[in-house]
């Protein structure tokens, strides 16, 4: 079978993201179950970025590798701050099966993780969703936080009004604030989005029983209030969150990590969630390639059953 070549037009047409959510919490079940090979992402830094290589494999699926790179400046340039590429194996002889574009994929599974802690974590009630951070994953969470709860009031804040309504005008009912403070007050769900060195939103101005999810990844800094982090019961990933970056999260680096709850754990129902309507859940994503790989599976699965993508033939000699 030939190597199979998926552009982003392939990759956001074929990637279903209800489906999406379902086989990321096996995924995530998966990895704290033990049965997921991915060793700890690494990289190479430069003046202006980051570039890391992430490999990872679920028994069951293909081998795979996202190749992404983090450039903050970016999209000043017209540019994504995170691209990305995500080659495919076949896991019985090694043979190289896609290579996609990894950038729209990386933005929808992380979303994805948020989206589904929030299914997990956020209480029954919740219906006011705040979203801070006007990018790439301030859209891709206005997409699907309302797969998971009925949010009936979204305001999205930026220090960009432009971006900020750019991620406005993807939801229904979601409006522009003119202040983080004012986007978070008595929100049920905030997800924050940003690039962000120091924390936009205050641990203050999060009310009992919220959920908040953190996906930004900018070292040495984070944008997740080390104060929220004492109020909260924390869930990650994978404990690996807790390393040094680039495996880890610099917010939570030094921190011990008995305080994390895996998503996974709380899926297989080894340690509970949230425990009571006041309860502040916070759900911290350092990025795992386990969510890259089962996220491009479904986008081959999807390309094979519909004769999608460019076959590339390579030449194969003993």
């Amino acid at each position: 079978m030939p190597l199979l070549l998926l552009s982003q037009e392939d990759v956001e047409r074929l990637l279903d993201p209800a489906t999406m959510l379902d086989v990321l919490a096996q995924g995530f079940a998966a990895l704290s179950d033990g049965q997921v090979a991915a060793p700890g992402r690494s990289g190479i830094s430069t003046p202006d970025g980051f570039f890391g290589t992430m490999p990872g494999w679920l028994p069951g699926g293909p081998m795979g590798v996202k190749l992404v790179t983090a450039f903050h400046g970016n999209p000043a340039q017209g540019l994504p701050g995170h691209q990305a590429l995500i080659c495919l194996f076949d896991p019985e002889n090694g043979s190289p099966l896609a290579v996609m574009d990894g950038t729209h994929i990386t933005a929808l599974r992380t979303a994805g993780g948020a989206a589904l802690s929030a299914k997990l974590l956020a209480r029954p009630d919740a219906h006011t969703l705040a979203i801070i951070g006007g990018g790439v994953q301030g859209v891709a969470h206005a997409h699907l936080m309302p797969l998971v709860r009925d949010v009936i009031d979204i305001r999205v804040w930026s220090r960009s009004p432009e971006s900020a309504e750019r991620v406005a005008a993807v939801a229904a009912r979601a409006q522009v604030v003119e202040s983080a403070e004012e986007a978070v007050r008595d929100a049920d769900v905030v997800c924050l989005c940003t690039s962000a060195q120091e924390p936009p939103v205050r641990a203050e101005w999060i009310a009992p029983g919220a959920h908040v999810t953190s996906v930004g990844f900018h070292p040495p800094g984070g944008e997740l209030d080390p104060a929220l982090i004492a109020r909260g019961r924390l869930f990650v990933e994978t404990a690996d969150a807790f390393l040094p970056p680039p495996v880890g999260c610099a917010e939570l680096h030094g921190l011990d990590p008995a305080i994390g709850t895996e998503l996974g754990e709380v899926i297989l129902g080894r340690r509970p969630g949230r425990e009571s309507p006041d309860d502040i859940t916070i759900y911290k994503s350092m990025g795992h390639a386990m969510e890259d790989v089962v996220a491009a599976a479904l986008v081959y699965q999807a390309a094979l059953a519909e004769g999608a993508g460019t076959p590339f033939a390579m030449e194969h000699r003993a």
